[in-house]
């Protein structure tokens, strides 16, 4: 018998896991469905690609997405300890002041938030109004610098846009370096930040290689979590609360399983009902990336990373080429000018990328372009089968909303507008997979060839229809999400810092305190 019961060790899990069991009085156990996070391509920045279809990977795809040729969209979540923390590009982007007033939630604000992304951090650049020290996250500079990088920042300013040296400032609008989730040149998961630190405490119980099938549910409150054991299945006891950290496909999917969700679906499946709640995996939101990508002869690419003097700079200075996180550099601009906020992202990597990052590099090239931060269209992730290890049914809907399609027209032409500056000319001789031209009818052909997931999932278990602002499923006592699928609206800009923060709050909700007093903000 436990106090909490956390499903899921990835970027929020691994952070509740830690801060529940900060009380030595309080047991909490953790299950996560992949093993522990030993293998060394988790640690070495510039390898992540190599953890793609791996078994640290839940190896989702789309089903057939209608607006995109019928494609099947691949989408990679961490299976491991520190979830997709641990196979991501670790870019420590919050997100902009708008996204989080826009919510409409009590105590979601920016200005509520804050406190917490200070709590959270440890920034190498030291303590300001907007960052913190101290924390158990390392918030750290990128220790690559590829010329290819520098050349399109130049080339972002030759076209008119405005440098950025911390996107998490005052300002998000601009180009620049990317601040990452690294400490010494490795990356710093969740499970590196929070978990391990608390793993030797002995009211935490780490459950790994453990697949949960549904939340039991007794009299109307959520009594434990049935997990896949050896022998058949087994349960685990919560006295005071379940929490769900899953993520956006596998929070839902879990609810529905245990039957909290859309009754006109789960009554097929021979599911009953517990809460009627039609609004659980609805309103999926993600940002599609339409990357460009250009060929050429100089020998800079992240494809010399694995050399030997490129080996030995990791090793014994802990930087170079093998500490990329793959898109140093980036940016954000409107693609209109009466716009509340950046629509758009650009992320730029000096490798070649395609095929959603699954397809070997076969030459030095440059790759970038803009992710559609504010989409319009929604999907829903659905029960395939009541089979809790049958993977759910994913529909993201990409484009669906016509104003998408428009936006992404604009940024396309942005993005070209950019690689035809002086700055560039050494790196784009050749146009690998680049639009044909400027006109709107190559331009949406471009869009619905290539247009890929860059991996941001969330509103699955939204706040104000699935949750409450405290986190707690409707109709369920003793049941909590925690993750990216509580959002209501996607974050503008890469979601893994936001959703730690926002289990850093959940710790808070769940244990009745506030810890935003200590982290006033600094003067």
């Amino acid at each position: 018998m436990f106090d909490y019961v956390i499903v899921g060790a990835g970027s929020a899990g691994c952070v509740l896991a830690a801060r529940l069991s900060e009380d030595p009085g309080t047991r909490v156990c953790l299950i996560e469905a992949g093993p522990r996070d030993t293998f060394e391509r988790i640690h070495v920045p510039s390898t992540f690609g190599h953890l793609f279809r791996t078994e640290l990977d839940w190896d989702y795809h789309t089903h057939e997405e209608p607006h995109l040729l019928r494609r099947k969209v691949y989408l990679p979540r961490g299976r491991v300890l520190g979830g997709t923390s641990s196979i991501n590009t670790m870019i420590y982007v919050r997100g902009n002041r708008a996204d989080f007033d826009g919510w409409g939630q009590e105590g979601w604000s920016f200005e509520d938030l804050l406190p917490y992304f200070r709590l959270a951090e440890d920034n190498e650049r030291g303590e300001s109004h907007f960052h913190g020290v101290g924390g158990p996250l390392s918030v750290s500079e990128n220790r690559s610098r590829n010329p290819m990088s520098t050349a399109f920042l130049e080339a972002a300013g030759q076209a008119g846009h405005p440098a950025n040296d911390d996107f998490n400032g005052a300002e998000q609008d601009g180009f620049g370096f990317f601040q990452l989730t690294q400490k010494d040149g490795m990356r710093c998961s969740t499970a590196t930040a929070y978990l391990h630190p608390a793993s030797g405490r002995p009211n935490l119980t780490v459950m790994t290689s453990t697949v949960a099938h549904r939340v039991l549910i007794e009299g109307g409150r959520a009594a434990g979590v049935v997990v896949g054991g050896p022998t058949g299945e087994e349960t685990v006891r919560a006295e005071r609360e379940v929490v769900l950290c899953g993520g956006a496909y596998n929070s839902p999917q879990l609810l529905m399983l245990s039957g909290v969700g859309p009754a006109d679906s789960l009554a097929p499946l021979g599911i009953g009902v517990v809460s009627d709640l039609p609004g659980v995996g609805a309103g999926l939101q993600d940002h599609v990336l339409l990357p460009l990508v250009y060929t050429h002869d100089q020998p800079v690419s992240l494809l010399t990373a694995g050399s030997p003097e490129n080996v030995r700079l990791f090793e014994e200075r802990r930087s170079g080429p093998m500490t990329s996180n793959g898109p140093e550099v980036g940016g954000f601009v409107r693609t209109r000018a009466d716009l509340p906020a950046p629509d758009v992202e650009f992320l730029t990597a000096p490798i070649m990328f395609a095929d959603s990052g699954l397809a070997a590099p076969t030459g030095h090239a440059l790759s970038f372009g803009p992710s559609m931060l504010t989409p319009a269209s929604r999907g829903r992730v659905e029960l395939a089968s009541d089979v809790p290890t049958a993977k759910p049914r994913i529909v993201h809907n990409y484009f669906d909303a016509p104003e998408d399609m428009e936006s992404a027209v604009r940024a396309l032409r942005t993005a070209l507008e950019i690689a035809r500056q002086d700055a560039l000319r050494p790196y784009t001789k050749t146009a690998h997979r680049v639009p044909e031209s400027t006109s709107e009818k190559d331009l949406e052909k471009f869009v619905r060839l290539y247009a890929h997931s860059i991996y941001h999932p969330s509103s699955t278990c939204a706040m104000g229809s699935v949750v409450d602002s405290d986190l707690r499923v409707r109709g369920v006592e003793g049941l909590r999400v925690a993750d990216a699928s509580v959002m209501p609206t996607l974050v503008r800009g890469n979601p893994n810092a936001a959703t730690i923060t926002l289990a850093e709050r959940a710790a808070d909700l769940v244990k009745g305190i506030d810890r935003r007093q200590k982290a006033a903000t600094y003067a």
